[in-house]
């Protein structure tokens, strides 16, 4: 069994960087981590240095559409990883995650 490289998350400027892997026993760290981080007028979430995801992490990102939505933010995604962006096809939420 692979080893589970544990997510992280950081802001820099209007940018949050997650890395690690994403997944269901983990995904609830990187939302705490992002609880601090503000909203601005917009932010971009870079999921570049993501290794391994599952449904785990469409919740997250939905659960920071709320949060981007309530504060009145634009938000963006950038560098989904393959299997992210067909598992937001097959769930049919897509169209809900706005790529930069």
């Amino acid at each position: 069994m692979a080893e589970i490289i544990l997510p992280n998350i950081v802001q820099i400027a209007n940018k949050w960087h997650v890395s690690g892997d994403v997944l269901m026993d983990n995904a609830n760290l990187v939302l705490n981590q992002s609880d601090s981080f503000a909203f601005g007028d917009e932010v971009e979430i870079d999921f570049a240095d993501v290794i391994n995801v599952d449904t785990a992490a469409l919740s997250l990102i939905l659960e920071w559409q709320r949060r981007a939505v309530a504060s009145y933010c634009k938000l963006k995604f950038s560098n989904l990883p393959t299997n992210l962006a067909s598992l937001a096809t097959l769930y049919g939420v897509e169209t809900f995650i706005p790529l930069s």
